[in-house]
């Protein structure tokens, strides 16, 4: 099994030996932020060569597809497609906060997005998880009584603590590749695939040209 997470200021890469429905991770190599076309393939290759393994020795791909980067997240997606198609290899897609919420034990999670939000998993209380992108505004309206939210980074930490004071706050590393990999074992045991066709990225935000785009015709119409 392959993990690739290039979603972050920091990514990975990790490779794992699945064994029923747990994985015993070989190695993992860490990725710098804003280097990921470059490095992505190189370091995947890397990963294969130390192992002795080919790329069709593959049995399935977990690719992490957001939320984070706009440009990390297409890099990290294009580089699992190419791989994939080639030899193919099926993918189990997984969200950042999903592994990031198992990684603490929790059922929530919440990173930072910069602009003043967060992108922010809600889950448990018996239904199913919910991922949104939150300000000031959409927390004050949300308003959870308790509960804990796993955080990997402490800029969502201070919008999180003045919105939501009775919510627990767990701090945990940044999830990584490896993490992916140990999450989703079960997944690749059942053959839980997603149709690579439709394999798009969790963006939960819309990028820049999209925002931007749209307010530039609004004013020249």
């Amino acid at each position: 099994m392959l993990g690739i997470d290039t979603c972050g200021p920091a990514g990975s890469v990790a490779l794992g030996r699945l064994t029923g429905e747990s994985v015993e991770i070989l190695e993992q190599i860490e990725l710098e932020g804003r280097s990921y076309s470059a490095t992505l393939v190189a370091a995947v290759a890397e990963l294969l060569a130390h192992a002795g393994v080919e790329l069709q020795d593959l049995g399935a791909i977990v690719a992490v597809n957001g939320p984070g980067s706009f440009t990390g997240v297409r890099v990290g997606l294009s580089a699992v497609k190419g791989l994939a198609e080639v030899a193919q290899i099926p993918v189990v897609a997984v969200s950042r906060l999903e592994v990031l919420a198992w990684k603490a034990g929790v059922d929530s999670a919440a990173l930072d997005a910069h602009r003043h939000e967060v992108f922010l998993r809600l889950g448990g209380a018996g239904g199913a998880a919910r991922e949104l992108l939150a300000g000031a505004e959409e927390l004050a309206a949300l308003r959870p009584a308790g509960g804990q939210i796993a955080l990997g980074d402490e800029e969502a930490a201070e919008l999180l603590s003045a919105s939501w004071p009775a919510v627990s706050l767990v701090r945990v590393d940044p999830a990584t590749a490896a993490d992916a990999l140990r999450l989703c074992a079960a997944r690749v045991a059942q053959a839980d695939f997603v149709d690579l066709a439709l394999l798009d990225g969790n963006y939960l935000r819309r990028s820049d040209a999209e925002i931007f785009g749209e307010a530039a015709k609004a004013q020249g119409a």
